[in-house]
């Protein structure tokens, strides 16, 4: 029996590849990781098109209770579906090592990652630096500055992922973000991130409904971004090209 962890794309249920859709056809149970990203559709549109039902795993059952759902593996096909790219997130990783130590035969099935699809922003991806997250509760969280300092220092782009909670359907807005990085910058008393600060913020990429933003972090304050999963990019220095792309977006 197989453990099947499928990258189901950004989008809705349409950006499944045959391949991973062949696969959930035949699984015996269906997990869908509930607590790291989102899809723009609901979860029956899915359970339309994959012909079998959804059984919605939030990051207790699949980091504390994992056994859950690797002894199902042990005896039937299971399938772990993943908005974006299976190993977006390192909690996946624990997942299949987990597979692999109880013997658990363990099938991948890649698909379109939010770390790629920034690429649309016309910023070169291996311009990027170290991705870093800005959680909800982040009064006393200084990590993400930290990172960008680095990123900056070495001439690498930032990507930041932005928290959310798909279960009260609550996403931090690009713009939440800005007020962080400010916030913490007053706090260090640094010129790393200031108000005339470029900046790119992005909703739903990967989806027909997208929204790229690109100006000033002060410009962007006053931009109002649509719902749904964000982003924020800040970039270093560009390339000639990709101030060209930007343009796009301002």
């Amino acid at each position: 029996m197989t453990l099947y962890m499928i990258g189901i794309g950004l989008s809705d249920e349409k950006d499944i590849s045959l391949k991973g859709l062949e696969a959930v056809k035949k699984c015996s149970f269906v997990y869908l990781e509930n607590y790291t990203s989102s899809l723009n559709v609901p979860v029956n549109y899915l359970e339309k098109l994959y012909e079998n039902k959804i059984i919605l795993a939030d990051r207790d059952l699949v980091e504390k209770r994992a056994d859950d759902i690797l002894d199902n593996a042990k005896a039937k096909d299971v399938a772990f579906l993943v908005v974006g790219d299976v190993f977006s997130a390192t909690t996946h990783i624990d997942l299949m090592m987990r597979a692999k130590k109880k013997n658990i035969k363990v099938e991948i099935i890649h698909n379109a990652s939010v770390l790629t699809a920034v690429g649309e922003t016309g910023l070169m991806l291996y311009n990027f630096g170290k991705t870093t997250s800005i959680p909800f509760e982040n009064e006393n969280v200084e990590t993400p500055y930290y990172t960008l300092k680095q990123n900056l220092e070495n001439n690498m782009h930032t990507l930041f992922l932005l928290d959310l909670n798909p279960k009260e359907k609550k996403f931090m807005t690009v713009n939440d973000a800005i007020r962080y990085l400010l916030r913490v910058e007053i706090r260090r008393g640094e010129k790393i991130f200031t108000d005339n600060t470029l900046c790119v913020g992005c909703v739903k990429l990967g989806s027909l409904d997208k929204q790229i933003k690109a100006g000033k972090a002060k410009e962007l304050l006053k931009f109002r971004f649509r719902d749904g999963v964000q982003c924020l990019i800040v970039p270093s220095k560009l390339h000639f090209v990709e101030e060209d792309a930007l343009e796009l977006y301002k």
